[in-house]
């Protein structure tokens, strides 16, 4: 790899840390790169998860103050659901031809855009059909357990767009605020991204010197996305996370 390509994957690096802890669309930005490198798909992708590990790791202690604002079962829940979820999607990953979720993730994508662009209606809605409807809410229905789930099997097995649909879940499942969700779908992907790692360095291929790169840049990307996510309006962060999330699956269908 020579010095302007190692340059290349370092940027790729500390803006995928950027958008993981803000839009979450990380992969959208750093695998293609690994591509473009010549680097065959399932070793960038395997590279990819170890080299962002270290800005969702940066990205959550800047999230440190939106976490202590979660209920701890909440937070302990979605993390073991998540990193067990993981497990089935390494699994998927080194089983199945690699165009199978490549097919089904940009129309999973759009569909949880469009969940986080309705959330708030949704949430009241619901709230209001509730037997305690000025009540928030706390703890996950069995429906959030289960979406939860599948979209840790989503982030062990690829992950692009894996932060957009967590947002989904957790903002539609929780009355917690936009900036606690982010902080807690950016550890959540975290644990899911650390089990599917340690798995992959024990019996997948990895290109040790783009994942280090990579990880070089998301360290810092990751605590740098922590405060801008902190201090981007709402209204306008879920804005971004729609726009991001739609541009991710155009990208992956053309």
């Amino acid at each position: 790899m020579s010095g302007p390509e190692q340059l290349a994957v370092i940027a790729a690096g500390l803006g995928a840390g950027i958008l993981t802890s803000t839009v979450g669309v990380a992969s959208l930005l750093s695998f293609p790169v690994l591509i473009a490198l010549g680097i065959p798909p399932v070793v960038a992708n395997v590279s990819n998860t170890i080299g962002l590990l270290p800005g969702a790791l940066s990205g959550s202690f800047g999230y440190r103050r939106e976490l202590r604002e979660v209920p701890r079962p909440v937070t302990i829940a979605v993390v073991a659901i998540c990193a067990i979820g993981s497990i089935g999607g390494v699994v998927l990953l080194l089983a199945l031809p690699p165009g199978v979720f490549a097919a089904v993730a940009p129309w999973l994508i759009l569909f949880t855009c469009l969940i986080v662009g309705a959330q708030p209606r949704i949430s009241r809605w619901l709230r209001a059909r509730s037997d305690h409807p000025h009540a928030l809410r706390t703890s996950m229905s069995p429906a959030t357990y289960f979406f939860t789930a599948l979209t840790g099997v989503y982030g062990g097995y690829f992950g692009a767009g894996a932060g957009v649909m967590m947002m989904a879940v957790l903002g539609l499942g929780l009355d917690l605020e936009l900036r606690v969700v982010n902080g807690l779908k950016t550890l959540s992907l975290l644990a899911a991204n650390v089990v599917a790692g340690s798995i992959f360095v024990v019996i997948a291929e990895v290109d040790w010197t783009a994942a280090a790169l990579l990880a070089a840049g998301s360290i810092v990307g990751g605590y740098l996305g922590a405060h801008l996510g902190r201090r981007i309006p709402g209204g306008l962060l879920r804005t971004l996370i729609v726009l991001a999330g739609i541009t991710a699956a155009i990208l992956m269908l053309t």
